[in-house]
């Protein structure tokens, strides 16, 4: 590890009881109802991080940006969210980012997946989302591996895992077996374009059955969505946190919640 990483750690050691007694005051001011039910997560600015902290590599950032998923689900746990989406890597990530670059990307999303998610005593129902048609079989294989997995887990909590996702192609990928479907059936355009609502869309999603985001929040201080959920966040609020991904901590997402619950929300009203 780098110096500036040595120091912050000295820094964290000295500062770890006033966090703690912050943890606790930003906690109590939580009120249990007007939490969201399920946070989209933008898990932004891991390489950044990584350079910050000294690292040599600056694709290691992915490696601890991995880990610090099990932690920040542990943190919804024990609030009471039961739906997270996690946005990994974006299709355009995977093919206009150096080569070596996305095979360490893929490994460690392999190795996340595995080890700690596609256990039959996991506490999250896994679902992958987006083209696993363009990852690698390993890629795809692991997913496929936790969903099947995961399938009977009956907490009732559910992570979906955006890989190879992008916004756009997935309301293209569900409006193709709509339009699909109808074309077997006979119907002419005119039919057709009469039964294209947005519950017979929203029912062909990735995401389908499950609850749209309540709250997004995004890291690394960068103001957009980047193309995550962009059908399922119409009326969801929006958080933007300049902390990298890996350096986000539990201050920070108890902030976040705390935003929310503060906020009034409209629904288009």
């Amino acid at each position: 590890m780098g110096q500036g990483y040595r120091c912050r750690m000295r820094h964290d050691g000295l500062m770890l009881p006033l966090y703690r007694l912050y943890e606790r005051w930003l906690r109590a001011q939580l009120t249990a109802g007007a939490l969201p039910r399920h946070v989209g997560l933008v898990m932004d600015g891991n390489r950044r991080w990584a350079r910050q902290m000294g690292m040599h590599n600056p694709s290691l950032g992915h490696r601890y940006g991995a880990e610090h998923v099990d932690e920040v689900l542990g943190w919804c746990r024990e609030l009471g969210i039961a739906n997270v989406t996690v946005y990994i890597a974006s299709v355009d990530n995977l093919r206009k980012r150096d080569a070596t670059e996305v095979e360490y990307l893929l490994d460690v999303i392999e190795s996340l997946v595995i080890e700690r998610l596609a256990r039959p005593d996991s506490s999250w129902q896994v679902h992958p989302a987006g083209r696993i048609d363009v990852l690698p079989d390993s890629t795809a294989h692991a997913l496929k591996l936790a969903e099947e997995v995961t399938r009977d887990c009956t907490t009732g909590a559910h992570i979906t895992m955006a890989v190879g996702y992008d916004g756009r192609m997935e309301i293209v990928d569900a409006l193709r077996p709509l339009l699909d479907d109808e074309a077997r059936s006979g119907s002419t355009l005119r039919e057709v374009a009469a039964r294209v609502t947005d519950e017979a869309i929203a029912a062909r999603l990735y995401t389908a059955g499950r609850p749209d985001p309540d709250l997004i929040i995004r890291t690394s201080g960068e103001q957009r969505l980047s193309g995550f959920l962009l059908w399922q966040s119409a009326h969801s609020e929006l958080y933007f946190c300049d902390a990298y991904w890996p350096g986000f901590r539990r201050v920070d997402f108890l902030r976040a919640l705390r935003d929310f619950t503060r906020r009034q929300r409209r629904f288009g009203r």
